[in-house]
């Protein structure tokens, strides 16, 4: 299986194929509206208009598995992005990315990319996410909101992000992708 043969759906509930982005760089981000990282939506704007004309896609997720930090409709969540943080990426329709009902996007995902560990940043989740999960250490779940999956312009998903890093930290490794 490869990330260009799976299908998500838009905000709008259309199904859309990640195959038309073959030969974009993608950035898949699973977000949240009323997260302490929720401020990483400029971050985001501001590599999608630096790069975007160059080959950069940004993905938005939004999730509501954490904290019931993403409540609302797409509808809300979009108004509320738009407004807040001028967001122009795609946005999606909201998902899981855990557990039974999780997407398949972020089944595969997760299993190309799992948990690498927390940057010393990161070490303010750990008390939040081990009462989550107490294999939190060795799963490959996402562990809570703004995780970023970096994928290749073929496909291969190359670099996991945990919430704790900024979009900024990652403009390096977008330019080499690109």
């Amino acid at each position: 299986m490869n990330i260009f043969d799976i299908s998500v759906k838009t905000r709008t509930n259309e199904d859309f194929n990640l195959g038309t982005l073959k030969g974009k760089v993608l950035l898949i981000v699973n977000t949240a509206t009323g997260c302490g990282f929720t401020p990483q939506y400029e971050g985001l704007e501001n590599l999608y208009k630096k790069y975007h004309e160059q080959g950069l896609e940004i993905l938005d997720f939004p999730c509501d598995q954490f904290g019931h930090q993403a409540p609302g409709s797409d509808d809300e969540i979009h108004e509320f992005c738009s407004l807040k943080y001028n967001t122009s990426f795609d946005q999606f329709k909201k998902i899981e990315v855990n557990g039974e009902n999780e997407d398949p996007l972020f089944t595969f995902l997760k299993a190309q990319k799992g948990f690498e560990g927390f940057s010393l940043k990161g070490k303010i989740l750990i008390p939040i996410v081990s009462k989550m999960d107490k294999n939190w250490k060795t799963s490959s779940n996402i562990k809570w909101n703004f995780t970023k999956f970096l994928v290749d312009k073929d496909g291969n998903v190359t670099d996991r992000f945990e919430s704790t890093v900024e979009p900024s930290k990652i403009e390096e490794r977008i330019k080499t992708l690109l």
